[in-house]
């Protein structure tokens, strides 16, 4: 992971404002890294934060599968989530695979206000850092 970081910043509806605000407090520090954010998100902070934001399609539409594919080719170092725990969300399957691939690919996942505030005011966000990576071969080979 270089200095300047690939972060994606994702929201369900009941929390874009919250990540409206965390965005425009940090927007200064992340003005500096490489955005990107699912559709309706991404429209609404490139919108209100001035920031350059690559845009995914809407998560319900493969947003999320987007990100995901991005967090298993290498291309994101860092993703911010803030979901919404009390809805059900019609592409749960969606969300639930994109936390997966954020664990399985060990990459920084913030899916609060205030771990997302750690995260960004840690002295390695502003590093180089070196991911460790688990060989998950064995679980891929072992037999059912």
């Amino acid at each position: 992971m270089q200095v300047t970081k690939r972060i994606a910043l994702v929201a369900h509806d009941e929390r874009k404002q919250d990540l409206l605000s965390w965005v425009r407090r940090n927007s200064d520090i992340l003005a500096k890294h490489n955005l990107y954010a699912t559709g309706t998100t991404g429209k609404l902070l490139a919108d209100q934060c001035g920031l350059s934001i690559t845009r995914m399609k809407s998560g319900p539409l493969g947003g999320d599968q987007m990100l995901g594919a991005m967090i298993a080719r290498a291309e994101l170092d860092i993703l911010v989530f803030f979901w919404d725990p009390m809805s059900a969300q019609p592409h749960d399957v969606d969300v639930k695979a994109l936390l997966r691939m954020s664990v399985l690919y060990n990459i920084a996942t913030a899916c609060n206000r205030a771990t997302a505030d750690f995260l960004i005011s840690s002295p390695v966000f502003h590093q180089p850092y070196e991911q460790e990576l688990k060989n998950y071969e064995a679980y891929i080979h072992r037999k059912i």
